[in-house]
């Protein structure tokens, strides 16, 4: 059995969020199991927990999107939740509508006080988490993927959004620029389109060198066994940027960017995009064992995949920053036979990190009797799984 988990959340509370009127709900356990019929709220309350850490939540929702819908329109929400943490001891995060404020806008609070950064959160929390829309991550595009690898980088280097939202912005006023040129609305100033390729490179280079980084960790985890019996996943990243940092310091890197940025203003006006940089950069996945890239392999084996890179995952955090995150498995079991269930269940218990899992089928957490806190969920509430005890 693993030590006790160094982070734990164990209390929730709601107020108009979602499917929720209200809730306040204690966790007893390191492993807790949601069940219910589809519909009655389980990613609901995934999702609530999601957003007491940095990013906008499993669901990347419209803020206004959070609140219950009810008579007239959406009302206030907010989210609180209450930490035990070996670090920082007891403390409480809090986010939601800002009283008076618009519904679409959203603050945090930190044992009452105002938040003034989401890296303040990312320092005391960090959650990672798998949907069953993530299932879709070996066909969708590459967009998704890097997005997949950017939200478990942030997990271990809170400041990675910072460089990849700086780098963002000033790629998207160089194409605004370039897109006002090609219109013949004037004629842009080059030192300006200088400054903003500076910024890019710099912001650039960081966000790569940080993706390049993590995954040569999972890699180096992941063919170590650390996943038990899922199988061990291979991890390519396809960046120019991250495969020029193997051969040159990132000062000559950032050097290279700035002049193919510069000697391509006139395509990337053409093209309304700026066609080459890191933020083109994919992530692939390859079934260990059988060196078979992921999207060829079955449903069940790129489930596999996926859980056996987040436990790994859980496991670099725990030994970089001295707490496992909160592993959030919506539907997890699903697609899964029942040895690979029960081989994902002894890995929840062996690893020192609170897990919530979901699923609509209560007996298939039977393994877990013992073991787990389980809950039914019903429309709008929770109530106990006698079936499930507290451990």
């Amino acid at each position: 059995m693993a030590p006790p988990p160094a982070l734990l959340l164990t209390r929730l509370m709601l107020r108009d969020f979602r499917s929720y009127p209200a809730l306040t709900t204690v966790f007893r356990s390191r492993i807790v199991v949601v069940s219910g019929e589809n519909g009655v709220g389980k990613t609901n309350l995934l999702e609530a927990i999601s957003l007491l850490g940095p990013g906008r939540g499993l669901r990347g929702a419209r803020m206004a999107d959070c609140a219950r819908q009810e008579g007239e329109g959406p009302r206030p929400w907010a989210v609180a939740g209450r930490f035990d943490s070996t670090a920082f001891q007891e403390f409480d995060i809090g986010t939601g509508t800002p009283e008076g404020g618009p519904i679409e806008r959203r603050v945090f609070r930190l044992d009452g006080a105002p938040v003034r950064n989401q890296a303040e959160l990312a320092e005391r929390v960090a959650l990672v988490w798998l949907t069953p829309q993530m299932d879709r991550l070996f066909q969708d595009g590459a967009g998704d993927r890097r997005r997949f690898l950017d939200r478990l980088v942030w997990a271990l280097e809170p400041h990675h959004a910072r460089e990849v939202a700086a780098y963002e912005n000033a790629m998207a006023q160089r194409n605004r620029l370039l897109a006002q040129e090609r219109r013949g609305e004037g004629r842009v100033d080059p030192a300006w389109l200088s400054a903003l390729e500076d910024a890019m490179a710099r912001h650039g280079v960081a966000a790569a060198a940080a993706r390049r980084d993590l995954v040569a960790r999972l890699n180096g985890a992941l063919s170590g066994g650390i996943t038990g019996t899922f199988p061990a996943a291979r991890l390519d990243l396809q960046c120019s940027a991250a495969t020029a940092l193997d051969a040159a310091p990132a000062l000559a890197v950032e050097d290279g960017l700035r002049a193919t940025w510069a000697a391509s203003r006139g395509r990337d006006a053409a093209a309304g995009a700026t066609l080459e940089g890191p933020h083109r950069a994919d992530l692939l996945f390859t079934h260990g064992p059988k060196n078979l890239p992921a999207a060829l392999c079955s449903t069940g084996e790129q489930k596999a995949l996926l859980i056996a890179v987040v436990l790994a995952h859980a496991g670099l955090i725990a030994a970089a920053r001295g707490f496992a995150p909160l592993l959030l498995l919506d539907e997890v079991a699903a697609h899964l036979d029942a040895p690979r269930r029960e081989a994902l269940f002894a890995a929840l218990a062996a690893l020192p990190a609170q897990a919530f899992l979901t699923g609509t089928d209560a007996g298939i957490f039977a393994p877990l009797h013992g073991t787990a806190q389980g809950f039914r969920a019903s429309p709008g509430g929770l109530v106990p799984d006698n079936d499930l005890p507290v451990s």
